[in-house]
């Protein structure tokens, strides 16, 4: 019998549950990735990891900047640098992204690229779950019609990825 899929479809579409659900997958990426790292690992288990990682955040930070960023900038009014901020955070993560993608485990840096990656994460999750959902849920802001929209938008960009280049 088949198992449904929790991790891509949280129970509702509430755009912050939705993004916090990303979080969590892509946190116990990172600790499987540590896992790996720390009992010598595979070099092949060690990339996939690190690519599905990147893949789930470019997919995660694209629908944050296409979708959930603006509707939060009109609801945050003087509080809107917090958006411009996770934006910035963005450009560098989706850098060190690319330079993860181009490399392979062999190579001096690899591990800690991706180390380094799971700690700008770590502190981006942090700022915008303690601050920015907690704004904007307080907002009137209709979060189930955006978390649906940003639901269909992940698919769209998880499927794309998968299609070979």
């Amino acid at each position: 019998m088949d198992t449904p899929n929790t991790t891509n479809s949280p129970a509702s579409t509430d755009a912050i549950d939705l993004l916090i659900t990303d979080h969590k997958e892509v946190e116990a990426l990172f600790k499987a990735y540590k896992r790996l790292v720390e009992a010598d690992g595979d070099d092949e288990e060690k990339k996939q990891l690190a690519l599905d990682i990147c893949a789930k955040l470019t997919a995660h930070a694209t629908i944050e900047e296409e979708i959930f960023y603006p509707a939060a900038r009109e609801v945050l009014g003087d509080d809107e640098d917090l958006a411009d901020e996770a934006e910035v955070e963005h450009a560098s993560v989706k850098d060190l992204i690319t330079k993860i993608e181009d490399s392979v485990p062999a190579d001096a840096l690899y591990d800690a690229m991706v180390k380094v990656l799971s700690e700008y994460i770590g502190h981006h999750v942090e700022e915008e779950e303690d601050e920015m959902f907690r704004k904007v849920r307080q907002s009137d802001l209709d979060l189930e019609a955006l978390g649906g929209e940003m639901a269909q938008r992940k698919e769209e960009l998880l499927a794309e990825m998968q299609e070979p280049q």
